[in-house]
C-alpha cells in the first residue's frame, strides 16, 4: 500500500498544477486564441517544456534513482553525495553549452522545429517563435537541475516537494494573463519571460527541499568518473525511452505545422489528455521505479511483481472511465473549457476531434509509464529505448500518411490524424512493453487483477452512456448551469464519476476499503 499512497501524493498535488495549467489554457485560449502569436508562445513552451517532461517525469528518475539509491543503501550517504556532486557539476557545463548554443542557433533550429512557419509570413509567426524560444531556453537548465534534485528527494521516500514545484510555473503564467495587455505580441513576449522565471523559482524550491533533509551541495571539476559514466550509458536511452510520447508530439507538431492553426489545436487536444497522463500514468511511474529498485535489490521478485499488479490495477481503473470520457462528449470538454474570447467554434471542433483521436491512445501512454520501471529497476533502458524508436518511427509513417490524407479532403483537420498516429504509436510501444516484461519474468498478471480489469470496463462502460446521454442535452443543461458551460461541463462530468463510482462498488471494480487504506486511512 506504501507504493498506492507515495502515487496519491504525487497524483494530488500534480492534479493541482494540472487543474491550474487547465486555468492557465483558458485564458491562454482567450487572451491569444489559435492565431500567430499563440502558436508562437507554444512552440516556445513545447521545446524547453519537452526536456522537463524527460527529465522531471521519469526519464531522469529513471537512471538517476536506482543508481544514488543504490549508492545511499551499499556505500552511505556520504559516497551517494559525492556522486551527487560529480553528476551536478557535468550537468550544469554540458548544459549550459547547450542553453547558449541552442540561443545562438534559433534562427536555423526553428527551421526544422516548425518547417511551416516562413520568414516574412503575416503574423510574423517564425520571427516570434525564434524570439520567445530564445528567452526560454534557459528553462531546460533550470528544469534539468530541479529534476535531479527531485530524484534525489524520491530516493528518499519524498514525493511532496518534486511533486508540487510545476504548480508554481501554472502560477506565474496565470498571474501574467490575469494581467496581460491588449496587445497579443506584447503578452506572448511576458509569458516568454515568465516560463524562465517560474524555472529560476522551481530550482529553488527544490533546492530548499533537498537542504531540509539535509541533502549537501557543492561542485567538482566535471569529470567522467565511472559513476557518471554509468548514469550517462543509462540514461540517455533511458530519456528517449520515457519521453517518447513527447518526442512523438514534438514531431508532430513539426507536421501540424504545415496547417494553419493546426499547432495551437494539438496544444490545446495535448492539455485535455495529459491531465489523466499527469495525475495516474507519471505519479504512478515517479512512485514506482523507487519501490521497484528496492525490490530488486532485496531479490524480492514476488514483491516487484506485485507492485506491478497493484499499479496497473489502479491506473486503468482510473484511465479507462476519462478514456471514455474524452471520446463520447470531446465537444462539450473543450467548449466548456477553452471557447471563449479569441478562442473560436472553428477552433472548438478542431480540438474536439484531436482529443477523441488521442484519448484512443491514452490508457497505452499510461501503461508506458506502469511498464517502462519494470525496466529501469533492472537498469535495462536500452529495450524500451528501441521499442520507442520503433514506435516513434510508426508515428512518423502513419502520421505523415494520415495528416495528407485527411488534409486533402478536410484542410481543417489533417491535425486529427496527427493525433491518431501518436495514439497508434502508443499502443504498439505499450504492447512490446508488456510482452517483453511478462516473457523476462517481471510481470504476471495475479488473479485479482485478471478479476478487476473487467470490472472496470463494465463500470466505465455505463459512465461513458450516462455522460453521453447528458452531453446530447448540453443546451438544456447548460441552461440549468446560468448559462455557463463550464459549470455545466463540472455538473455532467461529477453525475458521470458518481455513476462510475456506484457502479464499481456494486461489481467490486473498486473497494473503498482499500482506497482509504492506500491513501493511510483505517
Amino acid at each position: 500500500m506504501r507504493l498506492l499512497r507515495s502515487s496519491a501524493v504525487v497524483g494530488a498535488l500534480t492534479m493541482v498544477s494540472r487543474v491550474l495549467g487547465f486555468v492557465r489554457d483558458m485564458l491562454l485560449a482567450a487572451a491569444l486564441g489559435t492565431g500567430p502569436v499563440s502558436e508562437a508562445f507554444v512552440v516556445a513552451l513545447r521545446f524547453p517544456n519537452l526536456f522537463r517532461r524527460l527529465f522531471a517525469e521519469g526519464a531522469f528518475n529513471a537512471a538517476f534513482v536506482p543508481l544514488y539509491a543504490g549508492k545511499v543503501e551499499a556505500e552511505g550517504q556520504e559516497e551517494a553525495q559525492l556522486f551527487l556532486k560529480q553528476v551536478l557539476s557535468v550537468l550544469i557545463t554540458v548544459l549550459a553549452v547547450f542553453v547558449v548554443l541552442a540561443q545562438v542557433l534559433m534562427p536555423w533550429l526553428m527551421m526544422a522545429i516548425v518547417p511551416g512557419f516562413e520568414i516574412g509570413e503575416p503574423g510574423r509567426r517564425y520571427e516570434l517563435a525564434v524570439l520567445f524560444t530564445q528567452i526560454t531556453m534557459p528553462y531546460i537548465f533550470l528544469m534539468s537541475i530541479t529534476a535531479m534534485l527531485g530524484g534525489v528527494l524520491n530516493s528518499h521516500n519524498r514525493f511532496v516537494v518534486a511533486a508540487a514545484a510545476p504548480v508554481i510555473l501554472n502560477v506565474v503564467l496565470i498571474a501574467v494573463l490575469a494581467t496581460a495587455p491588449d496587445t497579443a505580441q506584447v503578452t506572448g513576449l511576458r509569458l516568454s519571460f515568465g516560463v524562465t522565471v517560474s524555472g529560476i523559482l522551481q530550482a529553488l524550491f527544490l533546492f530548499w527541499g533537498c537542504r531540509r533533509l539535509g541533502i549537501r551541495f557543492g561542485l567538482t571539476l566535471p569529470r567522467l568518473t565511472p559513476g557518471v559514466k554509468r548514469l550517462i550509458a543509462l540514461g540517455i536511452p533511458g530519456t528517449f525511452a520515457a519521453g517518447i510520447t513527447q518526442i512523438n508530439i514534438i514531431i508532430s507538431q513539426q507536421i501540424a505545422s504545415l496547417q494553419d492553426g493546426a499547432v495551437a489545436l494539438l496544444y490545446f487536444a495535448d492539455r485535455l489528455y495529459q491531465l489523466p497522463l499527469g495525475v495516474i500514468g507519471i505519479a504512478m511511474g515517479v512512485a514506482l521505479l523507487p519501490t521497484l529498485s528496492r525490490r530488486m535489490r532485496a531479490e524480492d521478485h514476488d514483491g516487484a511483481r506485485n507492485a506491478m499488479n497493484r499499479a496497473l490495477e489502479m491506473s486503468m481503473a482510473l484511465t479507462v472511465p476519462a478514456a471514455i470520457a474524452m471520446i463520447v462528449m470531446p465537444n462539450f470538454l473543450v467548449e466548456g473549457l477553452f471557447m471563449r474570447g479569441e478562442f473560436s467554434d472553428q477552433a472548438a471542433r478542431g480540438t474536439a476531434f484531436a482529443v477523441q483521436a488521442f484519448a484512443v491512445g491514452l490508457p497505452a501512454f499510461v501503461l508506458i509509464k506502469v511498464f517502462s520501471p519494470g525496466f529501469f529497476a533492472r537498469e535495462d533502458t536500452k529495450t524500451p529505448m528501441r521499442f520507442a524508436a520503433l514506435s516513434m518511427l510508426v508515428n512518423v509513417a502513419v502520421g505523415l500518411g494520415l495528416f495528407f490524407l485527411i488534409r486533402n479532403r478536410f484542410p481543417e483537420f489533417g491535425h486529427v490524424g496527427l493525433a491518431a498516429a501518436t495514439s497508434l504509436a502508443g499502443w504498439l510501444n505499450a504492447i512490446l512493453l508488456m510482452l517483453t516484461l511478462r516473457r523476462r519474468g517481471g510481470l504476471d498478471f495475479d488473479a485479482r487483477l485478471k478479476s478487476r480489469l473487467p470490472r472496470v470496463a463494465v463500470a466505465a462502460t455505463m459512465m461513458g452512456l450516462a455522460i453521453a446521454a447528458l452531453a446530447s442535452q448540453s443546451e438544456t443543461i447548460t441552461a440549468l448551469a446560468l448559462g455557463s458551460q463550464l459549470l455545466a461541463l463540472v455538473l455532467v462530468s461529477g453525475a458521470g464519476l458518481g455513476v462510475f463510482g456506484l457502479v464499481s462498488i456494486m461489481t467490486g471494480a473498486l473497494r473503498p476499503s482499500e482506497v482509504l487504506q492506500a491513501l493511510g486511512r483505517r
